[in-house]
């Protein structure tokens, strides 16, 4: 019963952030996912910045992080490594460093991953998966919102979604490593000015930024708790302290472009209101 009840919140959850000929879809690929195995090749090899070996195994811990990164699109835009260091400080924090994270990216270009790696910081173990043996043993979604997982002991899905990119998802990985323990939140209630600003043409190598104001129309005092985007390029900074009935906070995203071509991208919310919040910001590379 208790697999059927988070089942059913990462759908509801899953749902109300997506369009309805959307939801569907999402209902079938939570449901396949739930309590399926995954399976590791033999021989994966770990690194730290693709140079120094690591003596790493597939961990029999309770919990586990399995995260898959294919080779479609902007990698620095999908990895996002600086709010990932961010999310396993949490984890760690709830767990006392119990919950492992296994990283595997299929990628035939080593200089950019070495690249993103120094350039963040990021050195966690990680797998070049360059012929993607693990991809193939287990037939991932094509959706990268879809290739991050958290396993039980015995490998086996329990959640699926990329915390770092969607606030909700992230609440339900701590919950289910805390213990379902995280407070309540007191809500109310929220009005934004405008929901899409157009920032025009923007330079690569420039960047142009865009504030968000939301209003507190509640009762309550007013917190916002995460900001995620669907790309790295944009990135969000936020008022952190608690506002008063009428007054506002901000939210910030600076963009800046590292492919040519039109962008609209996603800027979601969370904050102690019944629903998250969703901005966007769209213009065109040059």
């Amino acid at each position: 019963m208790k697999t059927r009840h988070v089942l059913l919140i990462l759908c509801f959850f899953l749902l109300l952030a997506c369009q309805d000929k959307r939801a569907k879809e999402i209902e079938r690929l939570v449901t396949e996912w739930q309590g399926k195995e995954i399976r590791f090749p033999e021989g994966l090899v770990f690194t730290r910045f693709i140079s120094d070996t690591v003596n790493l195994t597939i961990p029999e811990a309770p919990y586990k992080v399995l995260v898959y990164v294919d080779s479609v699109g902007c990698t620095s835009c999908k990895l996002q490594l600086p709010r990932w260091k961010e999310f396993i400080t949490t984890m760690d924090s709830l767990s006392g460093g119990n919950v492992p994270f296994l990283f595997i990216f299929q990628s035939n270009d080593p200089k950019e991953i070495r690249y993103l790696l120094k350039r963040d910081n990021f050195d966690k173990p990680i797998c070049l998966d360059v012929s993607d043996r693990l991809n193939r043993l287990n037939h991932f979604p094509i959706d990268n919102r879809f290739q991050t997982f958290l396993l039980d002991r015995n490998n086996r899905v329990v959640l699926i979604g990329d915390p770092v990119h969607n606030p909700q998802i992230k609440e339900l990985y701590i919950n289910k490593v805390s213990g379902g323990k995280s407070a309540p939140h007191v809500l109310t209630t929220a009005r934004i000015e405008t929901s899409s600003i157009a920032l025009g043409d923007i330079p690569l190598g420039e960047s142009a930024e865009a504030t968000f104001t939301l209003t507190n129309t509640g009762k309550r005092p007013l917190v916002i708790m995460d900001v995620a985007t669907t790309c790295g390029c944009a990135e969000p900074s936020f008022d952190k302290h608690p506002v008063q009935p009428s007054d506002s906070l901000h939210v910030k995203v600076r963009m800046t472009p590292k492919d040519k071509g039109f962008f609209n991208e996603v800027i979601t919310v969370k904050c102690n209101t019944r629903q998250m919040i969703r901005f966007c910001i769209r213009g065109t590379a040059i």
